[in-house]
């Protein structure tokens, strides 16, 4: 067994397997990666350990050094508090890395396309009620945010994923992140609610 000094020694060399049965009696010889222990790993890290991993590979990631730039004992904290819910999505560090998009993106977010389409009139208008509905929210924790989505959801005759999808949508910029309510307590009252107004009308 192979065992190496570091993490960045092992990034681009996920471990292949020849297909024998799958090739079998072709000329080609078929690999897949093992991408499932990557993402095992992943999952059974200790957060602070994954934190710095994150920050020791961004030298050798594509927009590494824009994050790199952006990190100080806030959005470290921030990373570590969403480690838990990242890691749970992630199969490599690169994914790792694109999952914490939200801890570091600037206001006004760049709305991924596939998101864009759930930003209509409607949602926009929807998104800005649920701002009214959290600005009352206090403490600020998922607990507490969920409990007010719930309830906003409700009152509104809406299933929450009705009212979850355009928030995570305002929040985010994607259709996918964390859970939604790790997403509200990790950022913190102050940047979600302007995240919010930058998409309400």
């Amino acid at each position: 067994m192979e065992v190496h000094k570091t993490i960045l020694d092992v990034i681009g060399n996920t471990p292949l397997v020849r297909l024998n049965k799958v090739s079998q009696g072709l000329k080609p010889t078929v690999l897949a990666k093992l991408e499932n222990l990557n993402g095992h790993y992943i999952r059974h890290a200790d957060d602070q350990s994954l934190v710095t991993m994150f920050e020791d590979v961004l030298d050798y990631v594509p927009d590494g050094s824009d994050l790199k730039a952006k990190l100080n004992d806030r959005t470290r904290a921030q990373l570590l508090q969403a480690m838990p819910s990242l890691k749970e999505r992630a199969k490599t560090l690169i994914e790792l890395i694109a999952g914490s998009y939200f801890i570091f993106a600037d206001r006004p977010l760049e709305i991924d396309p596939k998101a864009a389409v759930l930003l209509t009139p409607e949602n926009r208008e929807l998104i800005g009620r649920l701002r009214l509905a959290l600005e009352a929210v206090t403490p600020w924790t998922a607990e507490t945010t969920e409990a007010a989505v719930r309830a906003f959801a409700e009152q509104n005759n809406l299933k929450l994923g009705a009212a979850a999808q355009p928030l995570r949508v305002a929040l985010t910029g994607r259709t996918t992140s964390p859970g939604i309510f790790d997403v509200l307590a990790v950022l913190g009252r102050a940047e979600c609610l302007a995240r919010l107004g930058d998409q309400a009308p």
